[in-house]
């Protein structure tokens, strides 16, 4: 544990040593973790299903209305096959006009407003998989960075699946260049659309639903999310809520080593508890 935690701190602090300035957050938010507008959609890969993708659109402002910008990053070149389908399924969906694709090279790029322009009027944004250090290094604390948060404050979404689940988060896991079973490695941070938190996913498959439990139980204030295949959870506020067909599982300190939610259980991640079948009545009812 003392490596870890030694670790840990050695890569956090390097983090802001060697990175451009940091995007200022807002003190006064007064969500916990989650965003003060918008919503987020977090998805563990795997095949997404129709609930899920329903999701995303009607987040985004409906089929009518939304426009959503694919950053598709995280996927090396020689996986184009992956990037096409997955471009072409999201045209299935909404009219290939409500479509934009975004994959800059650089952090210079980042920062030219000219590259900026359809996501100047997105409703949403959709982070494609494979690895995640690859979004960081060319977005993190850019003007498109800003733009991305820029979303969510017109009330829009934020989702992705896999890698674009994992950079989300404010604290990037699996961000090693080398190998995504190193899990705090050369790249450690995120986009930060979920405030103090590591997401994990593919939690099942790969049998990972217990690796956030040692990292949480060292940083407390962080929450650890991790998502199983073909399901996701949806963040609005501080208000999550599990969707698809399997589990999600939550890392607080306050009650490791993890627990599991399942489709349409929901977690209050500022108060840190689960939100009980009882407790949803009477929301709805106010």
């Amino acid at each position: 544990m003392k490596k870890f935690f030694l670790l840990f701190i050695l890569l956090f602090s390097r983090v802001y040593v060697g990175a451009q300035t940091p995007i200022a957050i807002d003190s006064a938010l007064t969500t916990r973790h989650g965003p003060e507008k918008g919503s987020l959609v977090i998805i563990g890969g795997g095949e997404i299903g129709d609930e899920i993708w329903e999701k995303c659109i009607a987040l985004a402002g409906g089929k009518d209305s939304a426009f959503f910008v694919i950053v598709t990053n995280a996927t090396p070149e020689d996986a184009s096959q992956y990037v096409t389908g997955f471009i072409a399924g999201f045209e299935k969906r909404l009219d290939k006009k409500r479509v934009g694709v975004l994959n800059l090279k650089t952090i210079r790029e980042a920062n030219d407003e000219k590259n900026l322009q359809e996501l100047k009027k997105a409703t949403g944004v959709f982070f494609i998989g494979g690895r995640q250090w690859r979004i960081s290094e060319v977005y993190l604390n850019t003007l498109a960075h800003v733009e991305f948060q820029n979303v969510l404050a017109r009330g829009g979404v934020i989702a992705g699946t896999s890698a674009g689940a994992s950079i989300q988060g404010s604290f990037l896991w699996r961000g090693d260049t080398k190998s995504h079973q190193i899990l705090i490695g050369d790249h450690v941070q995120g986009l930060g659309f979920l405030r103090n938190s590591a997401i994990d996913q593919h939690i099942l498959v790969r049998n990972r639903q217990a690796h956030l439990s040692e990292f949480v139980k060292i940083a407390p204030h962080f929450i650890g999310i991790g998502i199983d295949e073909s399901t996701a959870v949806v963040v609005t506020r501080d208000n999550v809520e599990v969707i698809g067909k399997s589990y999600a599982a939550i890392h607080d300190a306050n009650s490791l080593p993890f627990f599991f939610l399942k489709q349409g259980q929901k977690y209050d991640l500022k108060e840190r508890k689960i939100i009980l079948r009882e407790q949803l009545i009477k929301i709805q009812n106010k």
